[in-house]
C-alpha cells in the first residue's frame, strides 16, 4: 500500500504535515486566538428559538442572500464593492490561489507568517516566494520589491495586524506594493475587530486590492465564516471556483443573528483589548521573556534562548495551552504565542509564567 501511496500522491504533498490546530480539551485554551468570552444567556435562548425556524431538509440559500445584507449593513460596505463568502478564510484564499493558477504563476508572502498561504499555493500548483521579515517584524521592502519585480506575482499575501506577531504594517509600505505587484494584492485582516483600522479605505483607490476577513476572532470561531471584498470584477472571476452550497444554513442563521447583536461583541472586544494590554505590561515585567506589542488578541512571546520548549512543556503539565512557534526556524525560533483570555485565565497564566521562567 505505501508504494501506491508514494506512486499516486503528487510528492510535495506527501512531504507535507497537515496544517496543526489546537487541541480539544477541559485544559486552559491559550492556543488559538478565540474570543475567550461565550454569549449572554439571553442571547443564546433567542438564537436557539431562531435555529428552530431553519428548514435544514433543504439546500442552503447558495449566495446567502440575506447574509450578505446585513454583513454590508453592519461592516459598512458599499453596494458597488464585489464581496464573496467562505467557509472561514482558509476557503477563500483556496478561490483565490485556484482561480489564479496559470501555469508558472507566483504567490508572495513574507516570511513567516500564515502556513496555509504555502500550503494552499503548492496544492494549486503555483510557485510560491517566501520574503524574510526584519527582525522587528516589519516589512523588508528592499527584499519585497525585488521579489515582485523577479517574479511578477499573480497575489502578494498580506495581513494586517500581521500574523504571527499581531504588529501593524506601515501603510505606506503595503501602497507601495500594491502600486508595484502587477497581479492581486489580498490583506487578510482576521484580527480586524481588534486592530482600530482597516485597508478597506484603499479599496476604491486600488482595484487590485482585496481584503479578507473572518468573523472568528469577533467570538464566532464555531462558524466558519470568511468573507472577501474588492473589485466586483475580480469576485466574478472567485466565484466561479467557489464550492456550491459552501456556507451551510445554521452558519448562515446565526451569523446573520450575530450581526444583529453586534454591540455584544464589540463589548466583548474592547475588554479583550483592554485584557491583550494589561497582559503585555504583566508580562514585560518578567525578566526572562521578551513580548511584541500586539494590535490582536494574541502576544507573540520570546522566553530566553533555549527555553521556548521547556515553557510551553511546562505550562501544558499545569492545564494550559499556548501555541508552541519553536519548531521552526528564522524569526519565531524559540517563540510561543499567547492568546488573550479572560481575566481569571489570564492571572493563572502569568502565575504559572512567573514560576517557569
Amino acid at each position: 500500500m505505501l508504494n501506491t501511496i508514494e506512486q499516486f500522491v503528487r510528492p510535495e504533498i506527501h512531504s507535507f504535515n497537515a496544517y496543526p490546530v489546537g487541541e480539544t480539551t477541559n485544559a486552559i485554551k491559550l492556543d488559538n486566538m478565540e474570543n475567550p468570552d461565550a454569549w449572554d444567556q439571553s442571547v443564546v435562548d433567542d438564537w436557539r428559538q431562531r435555529l428552530k425556524l431553519t428548514p435544514i431538509n433543504r439546500y442552503p440559500d447558495a449566495e446567502a442572500g440575506p447574509l450578505h445584507a446585513k454583513l454590508r449593513e453592519v461592516m459598512g460596505i458599499p453596494d458597488n464593492t464585489g464581496m464573496k463568502l467562505g467557509n472561514g478564510s482558509v476557503e477563500l484564499i483556496q478561490m483565490v490561489c485556484m482561480a489564479l493558477a496559470k501555469p508558472g504563476a507566483t504567490v508572495l508572502a513574507p516570511n513567516p507568517t500564515f502556513g496555509m498561504y504555502k500550503m494552499l499555493a503548492f496544492f494549486a500548483n503555483m510557485d510560491y516566494r517566501p520574503v524574510d521579515l526584519n527582525d522587528d517584524f516589519s516589512l523588508n521592502m528592499p527584499a519585497m520589491m525585488q521579489a515582485i519585480e523577479e517574479t511578477q506575482p499573480a497575489v502578494v499575501f498580506l495581513s494586517y495586524p500581521y500574523n504571527p506577531a499581531g504588529n501593524l504594517i506601515e501603510e505606506r509600505d503595503v501602497c507601495q506594493i500594491i502600486d508595484a505587484n502587477p497581479g492581486l494584492v489580498v490583506m487578510g485582516e482576521a484580527y480586524f475587530a481588534s486592530a482600530g483600522d482597516s485597508f478597506a479605505k484603499y479599496l476604491d483607490q486600488y482595484n487590485n486590492l482585496m481584503i479578507m476577513r473572518a468573523v472568528s476572532k469577533m467570538g464566532l470561531a464555531g462558524l466558519r465564516l470568511g468573507y472577501m471584498m474588492g473589485n466586483p470584477a475580480w469576485i466574478n472571476e472567485f466565484n466561479k471556483v467557489r464550492s456550491p452550497f459552501n456556507i451551510n444554513s445554521l452558519t448562515q442563521v446565526s451569523a446573520e443573528f450575530a450581526l444583529e447583536n453586534r454591540a455584544m461583541f464589540e463589548t466583548q472586544t474592547d475588554e479583550t483589548c483592554q485584557a491583550r494590554d494589561s497582559l503585555y505590561a504583566s508580562m514585560k515585567k518578567i525578566n526572562a521573556t521578551q513580548c511584541c506589542p500586539s494590535q490582536a488578541n494574541f502576544i507573540l512571546v520570546k522566553p530566553k534562548i533555549g527555553q521556548g520548549n521547556h515553557l510551553f512543556d511546562a505550562l501544558k503539565k499545569v492545564a494550559i495551552l499556548i501555541r508552541n512557534l519553536g519548531t521552526t526556524v528564522g524569526l519565531l525560533a524559540n517563540c510561543l504565542r499567547v492568546t488573550v483570555g479572560t481575566k481569571q485565565e489570564n492571572a493563572v497564566f502569568l502565575q504559572a509564567l512567573q514560576e517557569n521562567s
